[in-house]
Protein backbone atom coordinates (compact mmCIF):
# COMPACT_ATOMS: atom_id res chain seq x y z
CA UNK A 1 0.00 0.00 0.00
CA UNK A 2 0.88 3.48 -0.41
CA UNK A 3 0.56 6.46 2.17
CA UNK A 4 -0.86 9.71 1.35
CA UNK A 5 0.90 11.99 3.11
CA UNK A 6 -2.64 13.68 4.35
CA UNK A 7 -3.25 13.79 8.04
CA UNK A 8 -6.44 14.25 10.18
CA UNK A 9 -5.37 14.54 13.72
CA UNK A 10 -4.81 10.30 14.26
CA UNK A 11 -6.55 9.63 11.27
CA UNK A 12 -4.86 9.66 7.63
CA UNK A 13 -6.48 7.56 4.09
CA UNK A 14 -4.03 5.18 3.02
CA UNK A 15 -4.44 4.32 -0.86
CA UNK A 16 -5.48 0.38 -1.50
CA UNK A 17 -3.90 -1.59 -4.05
CA UNK A 18 -6.50 -3.50 -6.37
CA UNK A 19 -6.97 -5.61 -9.17
CA UNK A 20 -8.24 -5.21 -12.57
CA UNK A 21 -12.01 -6.81 -11.46
CA UNK A 22 -12.57 -3.76 -8.62
CA UNK A 23 -13.78 -1.63 -11.57
CA UNK A 24 -16.34 -4.41 -11.84
CA UNK A 25 -17.39 -4.95 -8.49
CA UNK A 26 -17.97 -0.84 -7.65
CA UNK A 27 -20.28 -1.11 -10.67
CA UNK A 28 -22.48 -4.56 -9.71
CA UNK A 29 -22.37 -2.39 -5.66
CA UNK A 30 -23.63 0.68 -8.07
CA UNK A 31 -26.48 -1.35 -9.71
CA UNK A 32 -27.49 -2.85 -6.13
CA UNK A 33 -27.47 1.04 -4.54
CA UNK A 34 -29.39 1.65 -7.83
CA UNK A 35 -32.00 -1.09 -7.67
CA UNK A 36 -32.38 -0.07 -3.90
CA UNK A 37 -33.21 3.32 -4.16
CA UNK A 38 -34.56 3.92 -8.05
CA UNK A 39 -36.81 6.47 -7.19
CA UNK A 40 -34.30 8.91 -5.56
CA UNK A 41 -31.38 7.13 -8.22
CA UNK A 42 -33.60 7.90 -11.50
CA UNK A 43 -35.08 10.43 -10.43
CA UNK A 44 -31.58 12.49 -10.16
CA UNK A 45 -30.77 10.47 -14.00
CA UNK A 46 -33.98 11.99 -14.75
CA UNK A 47 -32.83 15.61 -14.36
CA UNK A 48 -29.73 15.04 -16.68
CA UNK A 49 -31.53 13.77 -19.43
CA UNK A 50 -33.84 16.95 -19.41
CA UNK A 51 -30.77 19.48 -18.98
CA UNK A 52 -29.19 17.46 -21.88
CA UNK A 53 -32.36 17.21 -24.26
CA UNK A 54 -32.83 21.33 -23.37
CA UNK A 55 -29.22 22.36 -24.12
CA UNK A 56 -29.57 20.16 -27.70
CA UNK A 57 -32.54 21.82 -28.49
CA UNK A 58 -30.71 25.10 -27.67
CA UNK A 59 -28.10 24.86 -29.46
CA UNK A 60 -30.06 23.68 -32.72
CA UNK A 61 -32.56 26.07 -32.15
CA UNK A 62 -29.22 28.74 -32.66
CA UNK A 63 -27.80 26.96 -35.51
CA UNK A 64 -25.06 26.20 -32.97
CA UNK A 65 -24.82 22.33 -33.12
CA UNK A 66 -21.12 22.54 -34.00
CA UNK A 67 -20.64 23.23 -29.95
CA UNK A 68 -22.21 19.93 -29.56
CA UNK A 69 -19.29 17.73 -28.85
CA UNK A 70 -17.47 20.11 -27.13
CA UNK A 71 -20.22 20.36 -24.28
CA UNK A 72 -20.75 17.17 -24.11
CA UNK A 73 -17.33 16.63 -23.61
CA UNK A 74 -17.61 19.37 -20.80
CA UNK A 75 -20.26 17.37 -19.16
CA UNK A 76 -18.12 14.87 -18.60
CA UNK A 77 -15.51 17.03 -16.55
CA UNK A 78 -18.38 18.48 -14.43
CA UNK A 79 -20.73 15.95 -14.05
CA UNK A 80 -18.80 14.48 -10.91
CA UNK A 81 -18.99 17.59 -8.35
CA UNK A 82 -23.20 17.23 -9.51
CA UNK A 83 -23.10 14.04 -8.27
CA UNK A 84 -22.79 14.48 -4.78
CA UNK A 85 -26.48 13.72 -3.76
CA UNK A 86 -25.82 10.14 -5.24
CA UNK A 87 -22.75 9.67 -3.45
CA UNK A 88 -24.05 10.59 -0.46
CA UNK A 89 -27.19 8.21 -0.88
CA UNK A 90 -25.00 5.48 -1.53
CA UNK A 91 -22.78 6.66 2.02
CA UNK A 92 -25.88 6.09 4.14
CA UNK A 93 -26.68 2.77 2.43
CA UNK A 94 -23.72 1.34 3.76
CA UNK A 95 -24.38 2.62 7.08
CA UNK A 96 -27.89 0.66 6.87
CA UNK A 97 -29.82 4.32 6.50
CA UNK A 98 -32.22 4.72 4.05
CA UNK A 99 -31.80 8.08 2.05
CA UNK A 100 -34.53 10.52 1.71
CA UNK A 101 -34.47 13.54 -0.70
CA UNK A 102 -33.68 15.67 1.99
CA UNK A 103 -30.42 13.82 3.04
CA UNK A 104 -28.94 14.74 -0.40
CA UNK A 105 -29.46 18.80 0.24
CA UNK A 106 -28.26 18.01 3.96
CA UNK A 107 -25.00 16.56 2.18
CA UNK A 108 -24.74 19.74 0.17
CA UNK A 109 -24.92 21.95 3.19
CA UNK A 110 -22.13 20.12 5.29
CA UNK A 111 -19.48 20.39 2.48
CA UNK A 112 -20.87 22.85 0.80
CA UNK A 113 -17.36 25.02 1.08
CA UNK A 114 -15.45 22.84 -0.24
CA UNK A 115 -17.92 20.72 -3.42
CA UNK A 116 -17.98 24.48 -4.31
CA UNK A 117 -14.43 25.08 -4.63
CA UNK A 118 -13.97 22.02 -6.06
CA UNK A 119 -16.93 22.56 -8.84
CA UNK A 120 -15.04 25.73 -9.09
CA UNK A 121 -11.79 23.97 -10.54
CA UNK A 122 -14.01 21.63 -12.77
CA UNK A 123 -15.34 24.70 -14.05
CA UNK A 124 -12.23 26.02 -14.73
CA UNK A 125 -11.13 23.34 -16.68
CA UNK A 126 -14.24 22.73 -18.85
CA UNK A 127 -13.94 26.48 -19.70
CA UNK A 128 -10.23 25.90 -20.87
CA UNK A 129 -11.58 22.68 -22.58
CA UNK A 130 -13.93 24.88 -24.01
CA UNK A 131 -11.94 26.96 -25.62
CA UNK A 132 -9.58 24.52 -26.75
CA UNK A 133 -12.11 23.17 -28.67
CA UNK A 134 -12.95 26.25 -30.23
CA UNK A 135 -9.53 27.17 -31.50
CA UNK A 136 -8.98 23.46 -32.93
CA UNK A 137 -11.97 23.80 -34.43
CA UNK A 138 -11.51 27.27 -36.35
CA UNK A 139 -8.07 26.02 -37.27
CA UNK A 140 -9.53 23.21 -39.30
CA UNK A 141 -12.99 24.45 -40.49
CA UNK A 142 -12.34 28.58 -40.48
CA UNK A 143 -15.17 31.28 -39.36
CA UNK A 144 -18.20 29.64 -41.17
CA UNK A 145 -20.36 27.67 -38.76
CA UNK A 146 -21.41 23.85 -40.49
CA UNK A 147 -24.54 23.87 -42.30
CA UNK A 148 -26.92 22.26 -39.81
CA UNK A 149 -28.65 20.11 -42.34
CA UNK A 150 -24.86 18.43 -43.05
CA UNK A 151 -23.23 19.07 -39.90
CA UNK A 152 -22.11 15.61 -39.37
CA UNK A 153 -20.84 15.66 -43.12
CA UNK A 154 -19.17 18.51 -43.00
CA UNK A 155 -17.54 17.62 -39.37
CA UNK A 156 -16.63 14.23 -39.31
CA UNK A 157 -16.50 13.55 -43.31
CA UNK A 158 -14.26 15.87 -45.07
CA UNK A 159 -10.84 15.14 -45.83
CA UNK A 160 -9.49 17.60 -42.84
CA UNK A 161 -11.49 16.03 -40.43
CA UNK A 162 -8.93 13.00 -40.12
CA UNK A 163 -6.04 15.80 -38.28
CA UNK A 164 -9.29 17.65 -36.60
CA UNK A 165 -10.50 14.75 -35.01
CA UNK A 166 -7.28 13.36 -33.57
CA UNK A 167 -6.10 16.80 -32.67
CA UNK A 168 -9.37 17.09 -31.00
CA UNK A 169 -9.54 14.01 -29.20
CA UNK A 170 -5.66 14.06 -28.08
CA UNK A 171 -6.16 18.01 -26.46
CA UNK A 172 -9.70 16.03 -24.78
CA UNK A 173 -7.95 13.13 -23.47
CA UNK A 174 -5.45 15.51 -21.67
CA UNK A 175 -7.86 17.58 -20.10
CA UNK A 176 -9.99 14.69 -19.63
CA UNK A 177 -7.02 12.70 -17.97
CA UNK A 178 -6.80 15.64 -15.38
CA UNK A 179 -10.26 15.81 -14.42
CA UNK A 180 -10.54 11.88 -13.98
CA UNK A 181 -7.28 12.20 -11.82
CA UNK A 182 -8.37 14.65 -9.38
CA UNK A 183 -11.57 14.05 -9.59
CA UNK A 184 -12.35 9.72 -8.98
CA UNK A 185 -12.44 9.50 -5.22
CA UNK A 186 -11.80 13.29 -3.94
CA UNK A 187 -16.00 14.36 -3.90
CA UNK A 188 -16.80 10.98 -1.67
CA UNK A 189 -14.15 12.22 0.46
CA UNK A 190 -15.21 15.39 0.78
CA UNK A 191 -18.87 14.51 1.96
CA UNK A 192 -17.09 11.66 3.89
CA UNK A 193 -14.72 13.63 6.38
CA UNK A 194 -13.83 16.87 6.99
CA UNK A 195 -10.95 17.55 4.58
CA UNK A 196 -10.07 20.19 2.59
CA UNK A 197 -10.16 19.95 -1.55
CA UNK A 198 -6.23 19.79 -1.58
CA UNK A 199 -6.27 17.34 0.52
CA UNK A 200 -8.80 15.47 -1.69
CA UNK A 201 -7.19 16.09 -4.50
CA UNK A 202 -3.83 14.74 -3.08
CA UNK A 203 -6.07 11.35 -2.22
CA UNK A 204 -7.73 11.09 -5.65
CA UNK A 205 -3.96 11.35 -7.89
CA UNK A 206 -2.61 9.27 -5.59
CA UNK A 207 -5.81 6.07 -5.85
CA UNK A 208 -5.21 6.65 -9.51
CA UNK A 209 -1.12 6.46 -9.60
CA UNK A 210 -0.95 3.96 -7.46
CA UNK A 211 -3.70 1.55 -9.49
CA UNK A 212 -3.38 3.04 -13.01
CA UNK A 213 -3.95 -0.16 -14.61
CA UNK A 214 -7.85 -0.90 -12.73
CA UNK A 215 -8.16 3.42 -12.96
CA UNK A 216 -7.65 3.54 -16.98
CA UNK A 217 -10.76 0.23 -16.47
CA UNK A 218 -12.46 2.97 -14.45
CA UNK A 219 -12.23 5.53 -16.72
CA UNK A 220 -13.20 3.17 -19.91
CA UNK A 221 -16.48 1.86 -18.14
CA UNK A 222 -17.05 5.54 -17.30
CA UNK A 223 -16.83 6.99 -20.24
CA UNK A 224 -19.11 3.94 -22.07
CA UNK A 225 -21.56 4.11 -20.21
CA UNK A 226 -21.97 7.80 -20.59
CA UNK A 227 -21.79 7.64 -24.31
CA UNK A 228 -24.31 4.61 -24.28
CA UNK A 229 -26.32 6.97 -22.31
CA UNK A 230 -26.27 9.96 -24.82
CA UNK A 231 -26.27 7.63 -27.91
CA UNK A 232 -29.85 6.72 -26.49
CA UNK A 233 -31.06 10.09 -27.01
CA UNK A 234 -29.92 10.86 -23.43
CA UNK A 235 -32.53 8.81 -22.12
CA UNK A 236 -29.95 6.28 -21.23
CA UNK A 237 -28.58 8.56 -18.97
CA UNK A 238 -31.66 8.16 -16.69
CA UNK A 239 -29.75 4.78 -15.81
CA UNK A 240 -26.10 5.20 -16.59
CA UNK A 241 -25.60 8.12 -14.43
CA UNK A 242 -26.51 7.27 -11.21
CA UNK A 243 -25.29 4.19 -11.90
CA UNK A 244 -21.84 5.38 -12.05
CA UNK A 245 -22.29 7.96 -9.39
CA UNK A 246 -23.18 5.23 -7.22
CA UNK A 247 -20.38 3.03 -8.58
CA UNK A 248 -18.06 6.23 -7.51
CA UNK A 249 -18.92 6.11 -3.73
CA UNK A 250 -18.07 2.29 -3.60
CA UNK A 251 -14.74 2.93 -5.70
CA UNK A 252 -13.68 5.31 -3.05
CA UNK A 253 -14.31 3.13 0.16
CA UNK A 254 -12.63 0.84 -2.06
CA UNK A 255 -9.08 2.71 -2.62
CA UNK A 256 -8.85 4.40 0.35
CA UNK A 257 -8.84 3.55 4.11
CA UNK A 258 -8.48 5.65 7.05
CA UNK A 259 -6.44 4.89 9.94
Amino acid sequence: MTDVAVAQGEVRPVIREVTLDAPWEWLAAGWRDLLTIPRISLAYGAVFVVVSAFLTLGLWHLDMLYLLPPFTGGFMLVAPTLCFGLYESSRRLAQGEQPSFRDIFGALDRARGQISLMTGMLILLFYLWLHMALLIFLLFHGMAAPDPGNFIEEVFFHPRSVAFLVIGTGAGLVIAGMVFAISAVSIPMLLDRDVGVVNAVQTSVNAVTANWKPMLLWAFLIVSAVTLGIATLYIGLAVTVPLIAHATWHAYKGLVDWR
